[in-house]
This record gives C-alpha cells, sequence and structure tokens, in this order.
C-alpha cells in the first residue's frame, strides 16, 4: 500500500513548484493560461523526467489532481498575491519546500522499483531539479540548476540522510520527514549564508606558436 505520508507531501510538493514557477512568470508579461502552463512544468516536469527513465506511465497521466493542484496555486496567486509577495523571497521560499519534498517522492517512488540506492538518489535529485531548470529555460533565465547556487547538491544530501535513516530503521514517516527537512534546510541555509561551490574559472585557449 503505498505511503499515505507520501501522497500528502506529493501534493504539497507540486502546489509549491506551481506556486513557485507562477510567480516567477509573474514578471514576464504573460497571460493567466500561460502561467499556468508554467507552474504545470515546474511542478509535474522533474517527475515526468523520472519516469521516463523509469520506463513507466508519467504520473500525472494517471492522476488530473495535479492539474487541479496547479490550478488551485494560481488561483491563490491571483487572490492573495499582494500578501503572498510580501514573504520573504516567496519565490525561493516555495521553491525550497517544493524541491525537498518531490526529491523524497522520487526517492520513494525509486525504491518501489527496487533500484539501487545510488540510483534512488539520481532519481530524486532529478525529480527535485528539472521541473525548475524547464521553468528556466521556458521563461529565457540562466538554469537555477546551471548557477553556482546549492541546488541539485541539496538534494544528494537529503537522499544521503534518507538511507541513513533506513539504516537506522527509523519509520518510513519520520525518515522521509527528516530527509525532506534536510533538502530545505540545506537550501535555505545555503542562500542565507551565501555558501557555494567554487566557480569554474575560464580556460585560456591554448597558445599557438
Amino acid at each position: 500500500m503505498e505511503n499515505y505520508f507520501t501522497i500528502l507531501i506529493d501534493f504539497i510538493g507540486t502546489f509549491a513548484f506551481a506556486v513557485s514557477g507562477i510567480r516567477l512568470a509573474s514578471g514576464k508579461q504573460i497571460d493567466w493560461f500561460g502561467a499556468y502552463i508554467i507552474g504545470l512544468v515546474t511542478a509535474i516536469g522533474g517527475g515526468t523526467v523520472r519516469d521516463l527513465l523509469l520506463g513507466i506511465r508519467p504520473f500525472w497521466m494517471l492522476d488530473g489532481r495535479y492539474f487541479l493542484t496547479t490550478g488551485i496555486a494560481l488561483i491563490a496567486m491571483l487572490l492573495l498575491k499582494e500578501r503572498l509577495v510580501k514573504w520573504w523571497n516567496m519565490l525561493f521560499l516555495f521553491d525550497a519546500i517544493g524541491l525537498g519534498l518531490v526529491t523524497i517522492v522520487g526517492i520513494s517512488k525509486s525504491m518501489d522499483a527496487q533500484l539501487p540506492f545510488w540510483v534512488c538518489i539520481v532519481m530524486g535529485t532529478i525529480t527535485g531539479s528539472v521541473g525548475g531548470l524547464l521553468r528556466d529555460v521556458l521563461l529565457n533565465e540562466v538554469p537555477l540548476l546551471l548557477r553556482k547556487d546549492i541546488y541539485a547538491l541539496a538534494c544528494v544530501a537529503g537522499g544521503l540522510v534518507y538511507f541513513a535513516c533506513q539504516y537506522g530503521q527509523l519509520s518510513t514517516t519520520w525518515t522521509e520527514l527528516i530527509a525532506a527537512s534536510v533538502v530545505i534546510s540545506v537550501r535555505i541555509l545555503a542562500f542565507r549564508f551565501h555558501l557555494h561551490l567554487p566557480v569554474l574559472n575560464a580556460i585560456p585557449p591554448k597558445s599557438e606558436n
């Protein structure tokens, strides 16, 4: 039986990612339907790529609630945007929450396919980060995944903690909750304290003699 907590965090993560996509689209002169598409791509893009790699039917083809959840996110932004925008860096906050939650969903679904733990971590990272990558490409932004921000690495950290918790024989609910919290915390702390990996400097071309 599928873990009901996993289902819950899946839809919360969908909502959070949809809001982050719609929020970023709001400054691009895009109409409501376009904003909905950006929110939907942000929410389901990573999971779609994951399912295609796993050789299974994409999850949103089996459950229309992902489309409904994105619609609710759009309505929430239209009705409450003045209040929501006052939150501290709302785009970043919702993106971090979505990143943590859907990463764990990706790991959980990959485990159901009985894949090795390192593949599960890769699939969790894909689930968490590819939706934002597609969002940024569609909006003509430099993808956050390719900037110096700690993004995909936060997913990897959460994945490692997930399997550490499993090794410690914690319950599935606590394992998912702790691992998701690690992803969110790493993302927020890295942003707050300007932590990042070294930037690859330009490599000079080979001189010709």
